[in-house]
């Protein structure tokens, strides 16, 4: 039998109160700041729409986990830079957070601002939204690959539209055609104002192809006034799950759509960052919450601080590609 000596009992004590120590830094307690005035939380699109709906329902939330206010406050212009720029010099204090969207990954490629996502502080992802092929009812296309099939026969017949050129859902169709090995623009952009009036357009045959979020068409599809060839995702709509997903029925697998981010600004300490992440995990897994994304026909969807990192990163690459086949960079 070999005895322990008590210089190796003292060895052994001090390596487990250092393991604990390393243990207990990373526990909740490292993540336990709290705002004591009220919060600014600023969005940089309008209000009425998704992003502005979706902040104002957590802001709500965070008030009541955080215990002081949330102003919710919406800075528009320069499509989506002038909120982000005011995001992203804001004092990384803790007081003032927003959502920040795809388009800080679009912005800079296309010469709006030299603004990216690296001049933000990555919170937390609250939503994510995936674009949808819409045809009118009345279109001879019933499969995504019958219209693929046409617009790889002649190029540039088709149209399509859903918002501005060089918006989301225009590049989610041109990066999916580029994917498919189709030129991007075999089906041409017809800018719009948005969702609403590209649908309307669409029923009205004045395009062949719509690809807003399927959310957005989702009242209009279940009515029969369109049909929903596919979604631009790996995971069904909880209320349309009959909807092909292009993750199974395309070569490339292709998928794409709009996401929303809360962020801070550029050297937001981490403690803080970390004390939001946990009041936005909370806030996002709460029934309230589901309730809510119920409402709007949209899943309950949340990333982390790492994870929603990652998810920038790779977007901006994605669709500064995209940006490129289409000539559109800057």
């Amino acid at each position: 039998m070999v005895r322990a000596t008590s210089t190796t009992m003292m060895t052994a004590a001090l390596a487990l109160w250092t393991s604990l120590a390393a243990a207990q830094a990373n526990e909740p307690e490292a993540c336990s700041w709290q705002p004591e005035r009220a919060v600014t939380f600023i969005v940089p699109w309008g209000t009425g729409g998704g992003t502005d709906a979706n902040s104002r329902r957590l802001a709500s939330l965070l008030e009541e986990e955080m215990g002081v206010p949330f102003n919710v406050v919406n800075r528009t212009g320069g499509n989506g830079v002038v909120g982000h720029t005011m995001l992203a010099r804001s004092q990384p204090d803790g007081y003032t957070i927003g959502a920040a969207t795809v388009e800080i990954d679009t912005m800079h490629w296309i010469g709006l601002t030299p603004l990216t996502y690296k001049d933000i502080t990555p919170i937390a992802l609250i939503d994510r939204t995936s674009a949808a092929v819409l045809v009118n009812q009345d279109s001879p296309y019933e499969s995504l690959e019958a219209l693929l099939d046409e617009a790889r026969q002649n190029p540039g017949e088709l149209t399509a539209s859903g918002t501005a050129q060089g918006g989301i859902w225009h590049l989610a169709l041109a990066g999916m055609l580029k994917a498919e090995g189709l030129a991007p623009d075999a089906i041409r952009w017809i800018p719009s104002q948005g969702a609403a009036p590209a649908l309307k357009e669409l029923m009205a045959g004045g395009v062949d192809v719509a690809t807003p979020a399927l959310s957005e068409a989702r009242n209009l599809v279940e009515q029969g006034e369109l049909k929903a060839l596919a979604y631009m995702s790996d995971t069904p709509m909880e209320q349309m799950p009959k909807v092909p997903l292009t993750s199974d029925i395309l070569d490339s697998g292709w998928t794409m759509g709009a996401f929303v981010t809360v962020s801070g600004p550029k050297g937001l300490p981490d403690e803080i960052a970390c004390a939001y992440e946990q009041a936005i995990d909370d806030a996002v897994h709460s029934k309230a919450w589901a309730e809510f994304k119920r409402s709007r026909g949209t899943p309950v969807v949340f990333e982390g601080r790492q994870e929603t990192a990652q998810t920038l990163a790779e977007a901006d690459r994605q669709l500064g590609e995209v940006i490129k086949a289409i000539g559109l960079a800057q």
